[in-house]
């Protein structure tokens, strides 16, 4: 259980540091001149729609998952880890290749209603769920549902404060970074850190 809650927390401040999830808000609001306050309830907004599409997504999977516990349990004890070693070592063959939050031009540069570019965003993030989090939904469906509920809360603080912290940062100044490595080798962490949690979990249940 231990390593899935450390696993937990670290996808979710890596999640949360990639800039293709937080800038191109950042560049639209700049943009369309909103104010500071604005871009942050936005950010919150499309925030929460991201996270709860995964969560969605990963109840999916962990109601799955506890229903092979229940029929196969040796069978899905081993089968979560192997989820997570797969995904890991997946993960870190493609860090170079990077998924970004594409935003259209027209969006960012076209005349459009802000209630219609807002809804525009909002769908973009929940069809972007985060990938690298729902093998750990899985893993904890199959513990208990109150391990899944507390890896969900995890995740959602974690992310939505992650970007509105970002978000806000930026806001003064820190769009200046090149934030290309950082994106570069958040992905590579991340896949390790779904590697080493798999095997941990694979070697000790």
């Amino acid at each position: 259980m231990h390593e899935l809650i450390i696993g937990t927390i670290i996808i979710s401040l890596m999640h949360a540091i990639i800039p293709s999830h937080w800038l191109p808000i950042l560049t639209i609001s700049k943009t369309h001149h909103w104010s500071n306050f604005e871009t942050i309830r936005v950010t919150f907004l499309l925030g929460l729609a991201h996270v709860l599409s995964t969560i969605l997504i990963g109840a999916v999977l962990g109601i799955m998952a506890y229903g092979l516990q229940v029929q196969v349990p040796a069978f899905t004890s081993k089968l979560g880890p192997i989820i997570l070693i797969i995904l890991g070592i997946y993960f870190i063959y493609r860090h170079h290749t990077h998924h970004h939050f594409h935003v259209d031009d027209e969006l960012i540069e076209g005349p459009i209603k802000k209630r219609q570019l807002i809804l525009s965003l909002m769908m973009f993030m929940i069809l972007s769920p985060c990938s690298e989090i729902l093998a750990f939904f899985f893993k904890a469906g199959s513990e208990s549902i109150q391990l899944f509920i507390l890896i969900a809360l995890i995740y959602s603080s974690i992310t939505i404060l992650g970007m509105l912290l970002w978000i806000n940062m930026a806001l003064h100044g820190l769009k200046k970074i090149n934030w290309h490595p950082i994106e570069h080798y958040a992905g590579l962490i991340t896949g390790i850190t779904i590697l080493i949690t798999g095997l941990i979990s694979f070697f000790t249940n």
